[in-house]
This record gives structure tokens, sequence and C-alpha cells, in this order.
């Protein structure tokens, strides 16, 4: 089954050995997210609501790019240096689920990479559908000295079916 992959472009996909996101089929997996700002360091350090917000952002891209969306999420894990802020995560949580709900895990955890990190989210999908995969290239039409024969007159049997005009 071909696989399909999104990668984010952070240096830490090229040292670790892994990709953003999976789509597997319809199964779709996104690697655990941290609230990066995009240049190397953390986004709204000490603010666990907007933190959140920020991974679904990036999940949010990453599913995009294998063909599908936050309302097929089916299932949240989400990692917590301080299990005082699960309000603040549960609400942002709630914003972009409440209308489709997944399956939800919420753990404490010592630590993530960066100190200021609070949070960090991954995320399992199911696509509606296989994504559409690139068309196979154009069938090459065959040539008689430079010049196309239509499919009809494959083989040709004729001089008329050889263009008598290109045989001058």
């Amino acid at each position: 089954m071909a696989r399909q992959r999104a990668f984010s472009g952070t240096p830490w996909e090229e040292k670790v050995g892994y990709c953003r996101a999976l789509r597997v089929g319809q199964q779709i997996f996104v690697s655990g997210t941290a609230p990066s700002d995009g240049q190397g360091g953390t986004f709204a350090p000490g603010d666990a609501y907007a933190q959140t917000k920020r991974c679904f952002e990036i999940i949010q891209q990453a599913l995009q790019e294998v063909g599908a969306d936050l309302s097929d999420v089916v299932r949240t894990r989400i990692y917590v240096t301080d299990m005082a802020h699960w309000e603040a995560i549960a609400r942002a949580h709630h914003e972009l689920f409440a209308d489709h709900p997944p399956v939800n895990t919420t753990v404490e955890i010592p630590a993530l990479m960066n100190p200021d990190m609070l949070v960090e989210v991954e995320v399992d999908a199911l696509g509606d559908e296989t994504p559409p995969q690139p068309s196979p290239p154009a069938r090459l039409q065959s040539m008689i000295l430079g010049r196309p024969i239509q499919p009809a007159t494959l083989p040709p049997i004729t001089a008329t079916d050889l263009d008598e005009g290109c045989l001058d």
C-alpha cells in the first residue's frame, strides 16, 4: 500500500529520522507536535492555551498536506508538563473539536525538548477515502517516420493508414 508523508522542515525530522505525518490508505498518523515558533524557539512561553492552539495549527497543516483536515481526527494524545494547565488545554481542544469530538488521552510528563514548552500533541486521523494517486504518464503515441499514428490504425495495414503524405 502506498505511503504519503508530510514534512514540516524542522531540523529534528532529519536528525531523528521521522516525518510530521504519514498516510497509509485512510489512516493518518501525526507525530508528536510541540508549540514551535518556526524559528527554533517556543511559541507563547508559559501560555498553555496558546501553545495548544499552535500545536493544532501545525497539525492542521500536516493533515492538509496528506489530504485531510482536523475534522478527520479520531484520536488526540496530549502530553502536558504540569497538569495544573489542563483546563486551558481542554478549552483549546474543545474549541477545535466540539462538533466532531475524537477520543482523547491527556498525560502528564516530566519535560519536553524546550523547558518553556508546556504541551505536545499527537493525533490519528481517518480520511474519507484514499487520496488520489498521481496519474500514470500519458501513453506515448506510436510514430512512423516522425508522424503520429492514430490508435484506430494500429497496426497500420494500408498505405492510407501510413499517411501517404509522410512518405514523399
